[in-house]
């Protein structure tokens, strides 16, 4: 098993500086848009809260991307997170071939 040493990116992070800003838009915005509540953005691009599916799929109608696109970010970053403190237990565990 490997997990990138890369930082985490949380993928409220990409919403706006990739996606928000580029736009000029804020999150009460894409909230609005999205028909979604303004609390539940905010939470999003300020990194206090994840990506949800629901929340996955209506940035993927708006943005023409893919709901799996937004969820795996989040997956992505949750695993880099969730690995940081219990990396040496992870490296004691052996490894087996899949039969």
């Amino acid at each position: 098993m490997s997990i990138s040493k890369s930082p985490a990116i949380q993928p409220g992070e990409i919403l706006r500086d990739l996606y928000l800003e580029p736009l000029n838009m804020t999150p009460y915005g894409l909230a609005k848009t999205l028909r979604v509540p303004r609390t539940r953005i905010e939470r999003i691009v300020s990194e206090k809260i994840g990506i949800s599916a629901d929340t996955a799929l209506r940035l993927a109608r708006f943005f023409k991307t893919t709901p799996e696109f937004w969820l795996n970010l989040q997956s992505a970053y949750d695993l880099r997170r969730g690995a940081v403190p219990i990396e040496k237990e992870l490296l004691n565990i052996p490894e087996r071939e899949a039969a």
